[in-house]
């Protein structure tokens, strides 16, 4: 019976030790960037192509990520306390070690690497590696620092189709470029939003994420607003460059136009709420005109 307890105490240890680990990755934003790049990749292969080759790539992808975001959670482990949205995370309440943490995400990291190299080239994991060192070691330490931060962590966050692009051809065409400078784009609202609507949490952590040194004011939502501005012309460009055709133009145009109006409430009332509305239709945004590429694509 004793034996029994134990063995179950055990089993429960280990499930609860897995389950951090899983934590660390942060599935869910692993998962976003990780079907940003391989749509991309899916739009620049020709012909058929390998389900399991990019299965494997997909894979490789979703570790390095996970990597990155280990770098960022160890490295803010203690200002991770002071925020309500993140004191529960494995770092802050010491139920992972800064120890075990580094090791777990050095082992997926080089990993992932291994997988990207064999399965989408050389070019693919070298600027994956470059985005986790730009994600972790540069945009992470300057977010105390200065509201430019955003844009260190815009490079990152919109290199998953450079990543795709150069994965299914090894090369980076126009193409490619036009891509990423769209999720560039699209970076400033998102990031811009979530920061407006966690200002109270990301404040007492000494985070500078907003463009504006009054923080959630006119300015700010002015310039969320000329950002997601851009994104309509930009949108259009895959269409106008015969990358695409006039069906995802309509939808990028239609996304875009939405995705618009929500920036003039926020202007008008500077509520969080209206912030709120903005960060989900960033969501929506992006994924929605994706797909609608690949669409154009098949």
């Amino acid at each position: 019976m004793i034996a029994e307890k134990a063995r179950v105490s055990v089993l429960v240890g280990l499930a609860a030790k897995t389950k951090d680990y899983v934590q660390l990755l942060k599935l869910r934003l692993s998962l976003v960037v990780v079907f940003s790049a391989g749509i991309t990749y899916l739009m620049a292969q020709q012909g058929t192509w390998d389900l399991a080759q990019f299965v494997l790539f997909c894979l490789g992808g979703l570790l390095v990520t996970g990597a990155a975001n280990i770098i960022n959670q160890v490295w803010e482990r203690d200002l991770d306390k002071l925020m309500r949205r993140t004191m529960d995370r494995p770092l802050p309440t010491g139920r992972l070690t800064p120890a075990e943490a580094i090791t777990f995400g050095s082992v997926i990291g080089v990993v992932g690497l291994l997988l990207l190299s064999f399965n989408g080239g050389i070019l693919a994991a070298l600027l994956s590696f470059l985005s986790m060192l730009l994600y972790g070691f540069v945009y992470t330490p300057m977010k105390v620092r200065s509201p430019l931060a955003v844009l260190v962590g815009a490079l990152p966050g919109a290199m998953p189709p450079l990543i795709g692009w150069a994965a299914a051809t090894g090369t980076l065409g126009l193409e490619a470029l036009i891509l990423f400078g769209i999720q560039f784009v699209w970076q400033f609202p998102h990031f811009w939003a979530i920061a407006w609507v966690a200002d109270e949490d990301y404040r007492r952590a000494g985070f500078k994420l907003l463009p504006s040194g009054g923080g959630r004011d006119l300015n700010t939502a002015f310039q969320i607003m000329i950002y997601t501005l851009l994104l309509l012309p930009l949108g259009l460009m895959p269409a106008l460059l015969g990358i695409t055709g006039l069906r995802s133009a309509i939808i990028a145009t239609i996304c875009g136009t939405l995705f618009l109006i929500q920036t003039f409430q926020l202007m008008r009332d500077g509520s969080r709420k209206s912030a709120l509305r903005i960060m989900f239709g960033s969501f929506l945004y992006l994924p929605i005109v994706q797909i609608a590429y690949l669409w154009d694509k098949v």
